[in-house]
């Protein structure tokens, strides 16, 4: 079953498809594989719509659940970042369309607010010095294929955080991969409240660097090929 269920990808914020799974090989190596591919440009992002009005971003999980592969069958899904924040969302709530889940740069972050206003002050106003993490989304929006008022407008929408209930809900297995120096992590709080979860930590990764890592790679298409 695993070689013929499509594989769905969700990248980071300030970043796309291309950047994220394209550049850094994901893609050939799940071609090679034999694994169909659907790598989802967020909204805002890459080369989806990038609308300027906060409102337009206030339902990312139900835009995401709306691309997914035609058809009720289960997928595969690997989620970055944001991309892994919005795929636990769409599958809490659609749980009969996943077979596996992996999701790469997230922990114990999704159950705490997170302080999205440095990062869009950097966005607007330059990156702060004193905050690495800001600083590179600032880079990221640099790409000629960003477009900083839409990345900044979906930073302004609300976004709820996840919780208990919804990661009960979840009856996929995930795999959670996440970097030592990851400062999302670490990942424990989110693997233990999935029904079904494996944790891999990366050693010397941070947040950024996790996606270009071999070790975060080859866990990935070895969970994915049960």
């Amino acid at each position: 079953m695993a070689e013929s269920t499509p594989v769905v990808l969700l990248h980071g914020f300030a970043t796309s498809s291309a950047r994220t799974w394209g550049e850094n090989g994901w893609l050939d190596l799940l071609a090679d594989a034999g694994r169909p591919t659907v790598p989802i440009d967020l909204l805002g992002h890459g080369t989806a719509e990038k609308p300027h009005h906060p409102e337009a971003y206030a339902d990312l999980e139900g835009w995401v659940a709306a691309r997914l592969p035609a058809g009720d069958g289960p997928v595969d899904a690997i989620g970055f970042s944001l991309g892994a924040r919005l795929l636990l969302g769409v599958a809490a709530a659609r749980p009969a369309r996943f077979r596996r889940i992996v999701t790469l740069g997230v922990g114990r972050n999704l159950f705490e607010a997170s302080d999205s206003d440095v990062i869009l002050r950097a966005l607007e106003r330059g990156a702060d010095p004193e905050n690495p993490a800001a600083a590179y989304f600032a880079r990221l929006a640099d790409h000629p294929d960003a477009d900083r008022e839409a990345l900044a407008a979906c930073l302004r929408a609300p976004q709820r955080l996840l919780t208990a209930a919804d990661c009960a809900r979840i009856t996929a297995p995930v795999l959670v991969v996440i970097g030592a120096r990851d400062f999302a992590g670490p990942g424990e709080p989110l693997a233990e409240a999935l029904p079904d979860a494996r944790l891999v930590v990366l050693p010397g990764a941070d947040h950024f660097s996790t996606p270009k890592d071999f070790g975060a790679i080859d866990a990935t298409l070895r969970f994915l090929e049960d």
